[in-house]
């Protein structure tokens, strides 16, 4: 199919880019492209303009600010695969954006981009809520900061304003914390039938704190707080970590479509939050 018609403007600041949403409220921002294009292709969108942030310099980029990861929503997964800090200090964005697309995607797709679109199949908005990241929105009042939990709202909505721009990401240091993203799929580069994203942090033997966020198990992104008070002051042995992940789809709504049922996506959801929480607890 051929997209309907649209006015296209590449700005080179955010202020520029935030200008031209604020004017028209029916303009669409372009990041990496890998979700928004195929979208257009099928005339699912008819935006009246595209903005293009490709030439925005400020929004790229990893670096460390208050003690906390920053990485600016323009930076493409290939270059956080690759960035040391990522791997140091948020090693569980890493192992998930490997599963991302194909290297391709990987190149062109941006890491707010992918955010941004909240697709509950992504891979990111699930490591985001893991994570407990703050998003920082810029829009025409200037910037606002909006946790992980409050983002994503819906199926493909987000909390952002149509006159808003997610500009970075901060994220709190997870370095010494065991992490995994546990993901299954029905062929290879395909969307998850349903992801685990686990944080474990141990002490003197015992789990101090957990977080898991479950990918595909309803209409955004959804933190299995049941598994997390379970396994969080056990010693997270094997039979510690089998009993919490038996809760993993407690709270869940799944969706029941042609990539699964929901009680096989409930199912899921208590195997790979086993198989996650054991690499990532060490047992």
């Amino acid at each position: 199919m051929i997209p309907v018609a649209f006015e296209y403007t590449r700005p080179s600041t955010v202020e520029d880019a935030v200008a031209v949403l604020a004017a028209d409220p029916d303009a669409k921002v372009l990041a990496g492209g890998q979700s928004l294009l195929p979208v257009l292709r099928l005339r699912l969108a008819a935006p009246s303009t595209l903005v293009d942030l490709r030439d925005i310099e400020s929004l790229r980029g990893v670096r460390i600010g208050d003690g906390e990861l920053v990485i600016g929503a323009m930076t493409t997964h290939a270059e956080i695969l690759h960035d040391r800090r990522v791997a140091e200090h948020a090693p569980l964005i890493a192992a998930a954006t490997a599963t991302v697309g194909d290297r391709q995607v990987r190149h062109l797709g941006t890491f707010g981009g992918s955010l941004s679109h909240a697709d509950p199949a992504g891979d990111l908005p699930a490591v985001a809520c893991a994570l407990d990241a703050t998003m920082v929105a810029v829009g025409p009042n200037g910037r606002r900061e909006i946790a992980a939990a409050d983002f994503f709202v819906d199926y493909l909505t987000t909390a952002l304003a149509p006159d808003e721009i997610l500009a970075e990401v901060r994220v709190r240091d997870t370095a010494g914390w065991g992490y995994r993203y546990e993901k299954f799929s029905r062929m290879a580069q395909a969307w998850a039938v349903v992801a685990v994203a686990a944080l474990v942090r141990r002490s003197d033997g015992g789990v101090t704190d957990t977080r898991v966020a479950l990918t595909s198990m309803a209409s955004r992104p959804v933190r299995a707080s049941a598994v997390e008070q379970a396994l969080t002051g056990t010693d997270g042995d094997t039979g510690a970590i089998t009993a919490a992940a038996g809760h993993a789809d407690e709270g869940t709504a799944p969706p029941d479509d042609v990539n699964g049922g929901a009680d096989y996506r409930a199912h899921l959801a208590r195997v790979l939050t086993r198989r996650a929480l054991t690499a990532a607890a060490g047992a």
